[in-house]
């Protein structure tokens, strides 16, 4: 069946998710940020009915899907105002690495744990003075006998505090050539000169942001994963999936604040007729649909190309997956906000603080520009800029 079709299943998966967030919803996560706390409820009910794992190995106790049902887990949370940002992280990023690239050892401890929602692992790319530019990582792996010792730091590095352990990437010395070349590393959380200090964020969410320190962190062979040599192909097998999701959890958040306008939109009187009969407030927000509509068919394409192994075409359609979805989850939810004119920034109706949430979708993981330098010149050949 083509993917643009949802499947049956696919279907059924979207309706069972959609209820476990209808139990849970806005309040709910809105409270948890409040109180400092997590998410652990939903997450352990996510866990309870397989959600969470379902793109992983049936053998490691998860679902045997692929990166096309975890993201529509993650939209349908999202879109009834509880999406689970460590979905990106630990199974789609971390998850889905060791799944292709783990060695059996690093299989079996860590994937039935990731699958069962027992155990997370946060994934750390960013740095302070990189931004945007993988090449420019600091952060240095070298061999010390049959170890190895990271020295470095990473900034924005999501849910530290509650993983148990972070996927670091890191770079080491190619013994021929003597290059830099990068490398995924599993650093348990309470590994010695691991650090990290909590970012003051503007954004209120129950997953914090963390700087990271690694001053002379000591591992043992088996914290390397997969091959020493295969490390950016194994770096965008956990990339493609973080721009998926992130399209996910970004076209859910735009359908829950277009809900709550339309719904005001229908039964908000001013004059004779509800606000929703006059275009200049219903045109704004049927475009708003149509373009998360969009953005969700370059989502289920991007994933249908992961998970048949076409990681060139996943790359490309990925990145205009995210790109589309960051515009629309933006536009939909600033329309949104507008439609209920003062309401829409009270903290009653709760679509003010997805103004800031919003913009994370056209930040992270890679900004809207970095995806247009991509497409200019990986699909339309043009020169490089930089």
């Amino acid at each position: 069946m083509s993917s643009t079709i949802e499947s049956t299943e696919h279907k059924a998966l979207r309706t069972a998710v959609a209820a476990l967030g209808q139990r849970y919803g806005r309040e709910y996560l809105a409270r948890v940020a409040r109180e400092g706390g997590h998410p652990d409820e939903l997450w352990a009910d996510a866990a309870k009915l397989g959600y969470l794992g379902v793109n992983l190995p049936e053998e490691y106790g998860g679902g045997g899907g692929g990166i096309a049902e975890l993201s529509i887990v993650l939209e349908e949370l999202g879109a009834a105002g509880c999406p689970l940002l460590m979905m990106v992280v630990s199974p789609a990023i971390c998850g889905t690495v060791i799944a292709r690239f783990g060695t059996d050892e690093q299989k079996r401890t860590w994937l039935p744990g990731l699958a069962d929602g027992s155990r997370t692992m946060a994934f750390g790319i960013t740095e302070p003075d990189a931004g945007s530019n993988s090449h420019r990582i600091t952060t240095t792996a070298r061999r010390d006998g049959d170890d190895w010792v990271l020295t470095g730091r990473k900034v924005f590095i999501s849910g530290v505090d509650i993983a148990d352990a972070t996927l670091i990437v890191g770079r080491a010395e190619d013994a021929r050539t003597g290059r830099l070349k990068p490398c995924l590393f599993i650093v348990p959380r309470d590994t010695p000169g691991f650090g990290r200090s909590v970012i003051d964020m503007e954004l209120q969410a129950a997953e914090k942001q963390f700087e990271l320190t690694l001053d002379e962190v000591r591992l043992p062979s088996s914290a390397l994963v997969g091959d020493e040599d295969a490390g950016l192909l194994q770096l965008f097998a956990g990339l493609n999936p973080e721009r998926i999701m992130t399209a996910a959890f970004a076209i859910g958040m735009g359908r829950y604040a277009l809900a709550r306008a339309v719904e005001y939109a229908k039964t908000r009187q001013v004059w004779k007729e509800p606000i929703g009969a006059h275009q200049a407030v219903a045109h704004p927000l049927a475009q708003a649909h149509i373009e998360l509509e969009l953005a969700r068919l370059m989502t289920q394409k991007a994933a249908a190309l992961y998970d048949a192994g076409d990681d060139m075409g996943a790359g490309e359609a990925a990145n205009m997956a995210k790109y589309a979805a960051g515009e629309a989850c933006v536009r939909a939810v600033d329309q949104s906000v507008h439609t209920l004119g003062g309401n829409g920034l009270t903290r009653e109706y709760g679509l003010g603080s997805l103004i800031t949430a919003s913009r994370v979708a056209r930040i992270a993981p890679v900004s809207r520009e970095m995806i247009l330098n991509f497409v200019s010149h990986q699909t339309l050949g043009l020169p490089k800029s930089y």
